[in-house]
C-alpha cells in the first residue's frame, strides 16, 4: 500500500484529501507544517508527498528543495499560487507536478498514479525503462551517477543528490550520448506529456543539471544546447553493472 502524505495548513484540506485516498486504497497521512511533514518522515516509509506551497513558519519551495535534494521521494505541488510562473518554479525546484487550487481530488489522484508509475517505471509510465537503469553505475566525465540512490558523486568525492525529475533528465541524456535529443522527446521521457508552447520544465531540468555538474549556463561544456534541436550530452559514457 503506497503511503502518501499530505502537507497542509488547511486542516480541511488535510481531512478531505486523508480520507478521499484512504478510500482509493492508499495509506494517508497528515502534516500542517514542515516540522510535522519531517516527523512523519522519520516514523514511516512515505511513497509521495503532496505539498502546499503557502505554510505557516516554512515556505513550501524551501520545502520543495530539501525534499527533492535530501530524498528523492517523489512531490506533487497543490497550491493557490497556481500562475504559470509559480508553476514553473516548483518544477525548478524539484517537484514532479503541480496542480493548482481549487482542485478536483479526482485529478489529484490520477497525478499521484502517474508520478508513482513514472518514478518507478512500471507499465502505463510514458517512459520505457532506460539503458542506466540496468547498471549500478554510470561514469561519465569524472562523474559516476549512482542507478540505485540516485545521486551523483563529483571527481573530487562530493555526494550530490538529485530530485525525481533532475535523475529521469539526467538518466535521458546518458541514455543517448552525444545525440541531440528534442524537448519534446526529452519532456515526454521525464514527466510523460506533450510540450506546451509556454511549459520550460525541461529547460528548467537542464539548468538545475547544470549547477549540480558545475557546467556552465554561458558556454556549457557538458549539456550543451543545439539550436532548433533542444539538448545533448558531449561526453564518454561507460557502464557498470
Amino acid at each position: 500500500m503506497d503511503h502518501i502524505l499530505i502537507v497542509d495548513d488547511d486542516p480541511s484540506i488535510r481531512h478531505l484529501l486523508r480520507d478521499y485516498l484512504r478510500e482509493m486504497g492508499y495509506e494517508a497521512s497528515v502534516a500542517a507544517n514542515g516540522a510535522q511533514m519531517r516527523q512523519v518522515m522519520h516514523a514511516s516509509r512515505v511513497d509521495l508527498i503532496v505539498l502546499d506551497l503557502m505554510l505557516d513558519g516554512e515556505d513550501g519551495l524551501e520545502l520543495t528543495r530539501e525534499l527533492a535534494r535530501g530524498h528523492g521521494v517523489p512531490i506533487v505541488i497543490l497550491s493557490a499560487r497556481g500562475a504559470l510562473l509559480d508553476r514553473i518554479i516548483g518544477l525548478e525546484m524539484g517537484a514532479d507536478d503541480y496542480l493548482p487550487k481549487p482542485f478536483d481530488p479526482r485529478e489529484l489522484l490520477a497525478k499521484i498514479k502517474v508520478v508513482l508509475r513514472r518514478t518507478r517505471g512500471q507499465p502505463g509510465a510514458a517512459p520505457a525503462r532506460a539503458r542506466t537503469d540496468r547498471y549500478s553505475a554510470v561514469i561519465f566525465d569524472g562523474w559516476r551517477l549512482d542507478t540505485q540512490m540516485k545521486q551523483i558523486l563529483s571527481p573530487e568525492g562530493l555526494v550530490k543528490s538529485l530530485g525525481g525529475s533532475d535523475y529521469r533528465a539526467l538518466r535521458t541524456l546518458l541514455d543517448h550520448p552525444n545525440r541531440p535529443l528534442s524537448r519534446e522527446f526529452l519532456l515526454d521521457q521525464v514527466f510523460g506529456k506533450e510540450l506546451s508552447p509556454l511549459d520550460r520544465a525541461i529547460d528548467v531540468c537542464i539548468s538545475r543539471l547544470r549547477q549540480q555538474l558545475g557546467d556552465s549556463a554561458r558556454a556549457p561544456k557538458l549539456i550543451r544546447t543545439v539550436r532548433n534541436e533542444g539538448y545533448l550530452l558531449a561526453v564518454q559514457v561507460r557502464y557498470e553493472p
